[in-house]
C-alpha cells in the first residue's frame, strides 16, 4: 500500500551536522529533527485511516492522516500524566530490548526528554513525579514490530482546571519529545535547519468531555499536498552523542503503516 521515496542521506547528514554544531555551541541538547518523505499510495486518506490501527488516530478533511503511539497528556480525577516516548528499535533483532534499554545514547535521550516533560508540568502542576521509567512497549510497524521506550510522569491539578485547559494546553505546547531542550533555543534552531514547514505534524489532538482529557502527539502522519501527491513526515531525537546513519535510519523506519492484522 506504501512506497517511499527516501531523501539522500547526503540531505540528511547536512541538516544532522548543523545540529551537532549547535550542540557544540551550547545552544541545544535534544533536539528532535525532522524531515518530510515523499510516498505512493495506492489508497485514499480515508482508506489508510479505516485500514490502519494506532492506539490514536485522527483523518481531517482528506488532508492528512494520523496515527500515533504516543500519547501528550492525560487528565483523571484531577490527575495529569505524560508518557514522553524516546528510543526504537527493530523488535526482531537479537537481544532488541537489553539493547535499546543499555545504549548509552538513548539512556541519555531519554533522561533529557523526561526532565524536560518533568519540568513542564510543574508549570501547570503539584507533586510532580516520576512513576515509571523506560518502559517498553511493542508496536506493529508495517510488517515488523518495533520496540519504542517510554515513560509516565504524573502531577496533581488544582480544582477547577478544566476552567483554565486552553491556558495550561498552551503552557505545555509544543510537546518536549518533538522539540528539545531546552525548548525555547530549539525551536529557533529547528526553524532554521528544517528545510519545509511542519504544519499540523507533532501538534495535539485529543477528546474532551468536560471533567477529563485524553490527548496525543501527531507523529506517523501522512499529507496530502496540494498536486495530490503525499509525504510522510517523521524524525528523531539529536544528541551530541547520535550517530547520522543510525539516526537517517530511524527517520525511514519510522515511516510505515500499523495495519489491521
Amino acid at each position: 500500500m506504501l512506497k517511499k521515496k527516501a531523501i539522500s542521506f547526503a540531505t540528511y547528514q547536512k541538516a544532522f551536522n548543523q545540529v551537532i554544531a549547535e550542540m557544540y555551541e551550547g545552544n541545544t541538547y535534544l533536539l528532535n529533527l525532522t524531515f518530510p518523505t515523499p510516498i505512493q499510495l495506492n489508497a485514499s486518506l480515508l482508506d489508510v485511516f479505516h485500514a490502519t490501527e494506532a492506539k490514536f488516530k485522527l483523518y481531517f478533511q482528506d488532508q492528512f492522516v494520523c496515527f500515533s503511539p504516543e500519547r501528550f497528556i492525560q487528565i483523571h480525577n484531577n490527575t495529569i500524566k505524560t508518557f514522553p516516548m524516546k528510543g526504537t528499535i527493530n523488535a526482531l533483532l537479537p537481544n532488541a530490548a537489553q539493547q535499546i534499554l543499555n545504549n548509552d545514547k538513548e539512556m541519555a535521550e531519554h533522561v533529557m526528554v523526561v526532565d524536560l516533560l518533568r519540568n513542564d508540568l510543574s508549570m501547570v502542576a503539584d507533586k510532580v513525579r516520576v512513576q515509571r521509567f523506560r518502559y517498553i512497549d511493542e508496536i506493529q510497524a508495517g510488517q515488523r514490530p518495533l520496540l519504542q521506550v517510554s515513560s509516565e510522569i504524573s502531577g496533581q491539578l488544582p480544582h477547577q482546571w478544566q476552567h483554565h485547559l486552553g491556558d495550561m494546553l498552551y503552557t505545555l505546547l509544543p510537546a518536549g519529545s518533538i522539540s528539545g531542550t531546552p525548548k525555547h533555543n530549539t525551536l529557533k534552531i529547528i526553524d532554521q535547519i528544517e528545510t519545509y514547514q511542519r504544519g499540523f505534524f507533532t501538534g495535539i489532538f485529543g477528546y474532551f468531555d468536560g471533567q477529563n482529557l485524553d490527548s496525543a502527539v501527531m507523529i506517523r502522519f501522512i499529507e496530502k499536498q496540494d498536486d495530490g501527491s503525499f509525504i510522510y513526515k517523521s524524525g528523531g531525537g539529536i544528541t551530541i552523542d547520535s550517530d547520522a546513519a543510525s539516526e537517517y535510519q530511524e527517520l525511514l523506519d519510522k515511516v510505515y503503516l500499523p495495519l489491521v492484522n
